[in-house]
């Protein structure tokens, strides 16, 4: 009696259950068990929320419905009118189970791909004499492909405490969480939008449960915590238990995250390098405001407000330079912002914003003299003198050197271009693409480079902007928002004044196409093609000033006044 009481406390298959409650389980299960292994784990989290009393009608049910899947003996059509592609718990087969369906595959650690027939009570794995029974594999993958996608379910958002967004899929078919497989499809059923194409985060904790997270913006961080425990809970708690493990879903590829101590059953969350790459960059992206997110969807253009931060960080820079980065994010902020109130970038109080960005910017990257930078309304702040100490920081530079050809500042535009590209390099977050654009503009700036050099490098930056190409930034902010301006260059280095003005459109197009009605500051004005356009009016081509998010006065340079330093 102890050795068995003993059994059940360790025993984490029943470990919703009191020992004492362990033991009369398998008690009740032991006389159905002769004929057979089975599991024990989703029955005792049925009789956890059942009475006692009632246990013995329960456990006898339970294995009625294995018994009633019977062995086989359906014909070949009757298997591909009812077979489902099935995802299986991998510690629910035995030595014995594994024999006879040796077909299965492992999707991913905990996972197992399987066939199973729905059937009117009960659902029967397929084994390897009903695959070969049916004798083609394309008619039987076809039919469970096909099967699987009508199962029903209902969807709903989950806001949590922070500001992650949980995707839940849920229903009464066992099937559910099989949906997984197919998570690109079944998110475009459920929301008629496309998955993005890093994948999402996902769990799959019971089988009627799918709960997930795409990859889209930085609170992929806190969605990571938010997922792994809620998938936790869920499995714990059941019925119908399938895996506790965090997962990335990835162009039809599924990876664990989840790491299981066996010895200490510690549970921990171990991204590969790729995926961490990925999540490392989105929260940079976000954290500059650059990601159409919900942060950014709740940021607001208060022009006080904004400016009183940014005046305030801009005075403690004497006493903490470090912050100069972070300054420089606020300004380049407050520049984009004021266009929501001044699209036409007409009065002086925008100007003097887009101008303080750039101090701070080119400061921040090539060093700078103490100057006086001015917030309009007779607002001025001493920016006291930096030397030059470049972050490795890629589209922080390509801000700052964005600005400086707004603003028409030759200077900044040259110390600028002198910025080390092996500094950049540096950038984790920066796909191949980037920097080979940085150095198309570099190279096109430097006196006496040839013009075959510069295409040679922005052909580089072309060929790494497509897919595969692009493993750390989102794929759809890249093609909508930082390739417009490539794109651009390419026309105007062919001087084709046609096709640049259709590029530039198009660009404009693209930019509110990804931010909608985002108040967000980035939203307000394309800043990629807004220099762009400011450098092709500099070369007399024919810019059309009267486009939304290009604002006209710094598009033909009516507003551009000398910025000290």
């Amino acid at each position: 009696m102890n050795e068995d009481v003993s059994r059940s406390v360790t025993d984490a298959e029943l470990s919703m259950l009191s020992p004492a409650q362990a033991a009369r389980l398998r008690e009740l299960a032991a006389p159905h068990m002769r004929n057979g292994s089975y599991g024990l784990r989703n029955l005792a989290q049925r009789c956890r929320d059942t009475a006692e009393d009632q246990w013995p009608a329960l456990v006898e049910q339970h294995f009625a419905q294995l018994r009633s899947a019977g062995t086989g003996g359906e014909s070949r059509e009757e298997i591909l009118r009812a077979v489902h592609g099935r995802l299986l718990a991998q510690d629910s087969f035995t030595a014995e189970t594994l024999q006879a369906m040796r077909y299965t595959r492992r999707i991913a650690e905990g996972l197992v791909f399987a066939y199973a027939l729905d059937q009117p009570t009960t659902v029967r794995i397929l084994t390897d004499r009903d695959v070969e029974r049916v004798a083609d594999e394309d008619a039987l993958w076809d039919a469970g492909y096909d099967n699987l996608l009508q199962v029903p379910f209902r969807y709903e958002e989950i806001a949590l405490e922070g500001r992650a967004v949980l995707h839940s899929v849920y229903g009464d078919s066992p099937f559910v969480a099989s949906r997984a497989l197919y998570l690109d499809q079944l998110h475009y059923e459920a929301t008629s939008t496309a998955l993005p194409k890093a994948g999402a985060l996902f769990v799959v904790p019971t089988r009627h449960l799918i709960a997930y997270h795409p990859l889209a913006d930085g609170s992929v961080a806190e969605a990571i915590n938010d997922l792994a425990k809620y998938g936790l809970g869920a499995y714990e708690d059941g019925p119908g238990s399938l895996s506790p493990r965090l997962y990335w879903w990835h162009k039809g590829r599924i990876t664990c995250l989840t790491h299981i101590d066996e010895e200490t059953k510690t549970f921990s969350i171990q991204p590969p390098a790729e995926l961490l790459t990925r999540l490392r960059t989105l929260v940079h992206l976000d954290d500059a405001g650059r990601l159409r997110s919900p942060a950014a969807d709740r940021a607001a253009h208060d022009i006080a407000e904004l400016t009183r931060t940014a005046a305030e960080s801009i005075a403690g820079l004497s006493r903490n330079p470090g912050g100069l980065d972070a300054a420089f994010r606020q300004l380049v902020d407050l520049a984009l912002a004021h266009c929501a109130d001044d699209p036409d970038a007409a009065l002086a109080d925008t100007w003097d914003a887009w101008a303080t960005a750039l101090q701070l910017g080119s400061a921040l990257f090539t060093g700078a003299e103490a100057q006086t930078c001015a917030l309009g309304d007779d607002l001025e702040r001493p920016l006291p003198a930096f030397p030059a100490n470049p972050p490795a920081d890629a589209r922080a530079w390509l801000d700052a050197f964005y600005l400086a050809v707004i603003c028409r500042d030759r200077g900044r535009i040259q110390r600028l271009g002198q910025v080390p590209l092996d500094v950049l390099r540096q950038d984790a977050t920066a796909d191949t693409y980037l920097l080979h654009w940085i150095g198309t503009l570099q190279a096109y700036f430097t006196p006496e480079c040839p013009i075959d050099d510069v295409a040679e490098k922005l052909g580089e930056a072309i060929s790494a902007s497509y897919g595969d190409e692009v493993s750390r930034a989102p794929l759809e902010f890249v093609d909508a928002v930082e390739y417009q301006p490539v794109s651009l260059f390419h026309r105007f280095l062919a001087r084709d004044h046609e096709k640049f003005a259709r590029t530039l459109a198009d660009a404009l197009k693209e930019h509110v196409r990804y931010w909608g009605d985002s108040p967000a500051p980035r939203a307000q004005a394309a800043l990629g093609p807004l220099a762009l356009a400011s450098l092709a009016h500099g070369q007399e081509f024919p810019v059309d000033t009267g486009l939304p998010q290009l604002p006209m006065y710094l598009a033909d340079g009516r507003r551009i006044e000398v910025i000290p330093g």
